[in-house]
């Protein structure tokens, strides 16, 4: 193919999408990336209050930055539906095209799964839960629930975001006020946890702080659903990126600062401090917002996600009956229910086991991403760019291998259980283009056959 030639990526029927605007897009966007200051406790005691305020504003800076640069000018060039599955398959071919999708959508499950076994467990602290099956059957409404807010259309879910969100920010900055109000303790200090060994307070830090700044190129998949997305995704990322780390950092600068118990800050700890400095209004408000952060979290996933088997069947993948489109609310409405039936059948497992197989699907599609915004510039360096990246080939090497280095790292040092399936999770792939691909060739050879 020349080299300014055009790619050949379809787009979804155009008349059958509904489209959001830049603020509802940056509430899903937020959503899907961060959800609120939660989830990244453990880091404190485990890595020391120095080390873990270091990692919250480095990693992004080498892992988050990268990453929406690229997704940013590529969102530019090629605003598709499908997004970095379909700016992998125009780049690097059909096979990885295919594997970044299958990917994405197949281990987008298992963290879905675990946000809505997450909530059962919000739930049960104020509603007691008996038995196993009723834990499963909380999490399997909150899933049926984000399900039916997703078929009602992304005017919806855009609007539903920017409301929760609002309340979610609300007794966060409240926290963070009464937090610095009330500051009687160097926050950083230690640097390290004494008698820990480094590699250790290191390695969980840093795995945590990889989670945390991880997706900015999820929301892609809904491109074509954001009203001048050449100009809105890149604007979209730029806000969100330096909210999320204004987020992360001044709820642990306000925490540790009123408080200095480092020791004592585990998952979830973020509620017991906001108690601590406010009182038991503050704790409470801190309690639902981060209940709020875990529903938004899945309900823009779900969003995300079923817009890869929509573009995938498109392209001939997947069954086409995925590919329809509602034209009523304009949704995959087969998509989303297909998605919720597989994470209902997950949600019977642990959240950790869940997250740890995920990231390594995770870490394999953005991989790709990063790839594919080093070989569209050589592939079709023609297409028009309203967003490029400057710097040079210095900063573009920057890009790709920095947050590539960080993803071998944290496969590297990921548990045996979690390593074991998470390479039976991506071998998955090349096994499932394997058979799409026969059944395609023989469809082929059918309809030669008829028509001869």
């Amino acid at each position: 193919m020349p080299a300014d030639s055009k790619p050949s990526t379809p787009t979804t029927a155009a008349h059958n999408l509904r489209r959001i605007g830049l603020l509802p897009f940056v509430a899903v966007l937020f959503a899907y990336c961060t959800g609120g200051p939660f989830g990244f406790e453990s880091m404190i005691s485990t890595s020391g209050p120095g080390l873990s305020f270091i990692f919250l504003v480095a990693v992004p800076l080498v892992f988050s930055v990268p990453i929406s640069l690229a997704a940013a000018e590529m969102s530019s060039a090629m605003p598709v539906e499908g997004g970095f599955y379909r700016w992998s398959r125009a780049t690097l071919g059909d096979f990885w095209g295919f594997q970044s999708g299958w990917w994405n959508w197949t281990g987008t499950f298992l963290m879905s799964a675990s946000y809505a076994v997450a909530m059962a467990d919000y739930l049960e602290a104020w509603f007691p839960v008996h038995s196993r099956i009723e834990h499963w059957v909380v999490a399997f409404l909150f899933l049926l629930l984000v399900a039916y807010i997703n078929i009602l259309g992304i005017e919806f879910v855009g609007i539903l975001t920017v409301i929760l969100l609002v309340l979610v920010f609300a007794p966060v900055i409240v926290f963070i006020f009464a937090g610095l109000r009330h500051a009687h303790f160097n926050p950083f200090v230690p640097l390290l946890p004494p008698g820990r060994p480094w590699r250790e307070a290191y390695g969980v830090g840093l795995a945590l702080a990889i989670w945390s700044y991880a997706g900015y190129e999820q929301l892609s998949t809904v491109i074509e659903e954001v009203e001048r997305p050449e100009r809105n995704f890149p604007l979209g990322l730029a806000i969100v990126v330096p909210l999320t780390i204004a987020t992360y950092a001044l709820s642990l600068l306000a925490g540790l600062a009123a408080l200095g118990n480092w020791q004592e800050w585990v998952t979830g700890y973020i509620v017991t401090a906001a108690r601590m400095i406010g009182g038991r209004a503050l704790g409470t408000g801190m309690f639902v917002a981060s209940a709020i952060a875990n529903f938004v979290l899945l309900e823009s996933t779900v969003l995300s996600v079923s817009r890869v088997p929509l573009t995938m069947a498109e392209d001939g993948y997947l069954h086409p009956g995925l590919a329809k489109i509602d034209p009523r609310f304009g949704t995959p409405v087969r998509s989303i229910l297909l998605f919720t039936g597989f994470c209902a059948l997950l949600a019977l497992i642990s959240v950790p086991q869940l997250i740890a197989i995920y990231a390594w699907t995770r870490c394999a599609t953005s991989f790709l991403t990063l790839l594919s915004f080093w070989k569209m510039r050589r592939k079709f360096p023609a297409l028009p760019r309203s967003f490029r990246v400057r710097g040079g080939r210095l900063v573009e090497a920057g890009i790709v291998i920095a947050p590539t280095l960080l993803f071998l790292w944290a496969m590297v040092n990921s548990d045996p259980v979690s390593r074991v399936w998470g390479i039976i999770m991506l071998a998955s792939g090349p096994l499932a283009y394997v058979y799409v691909w026969t059944r395609r060739k023989r469809t082929r050879l059918n309809v030669a056959a008829i028509s001869s």
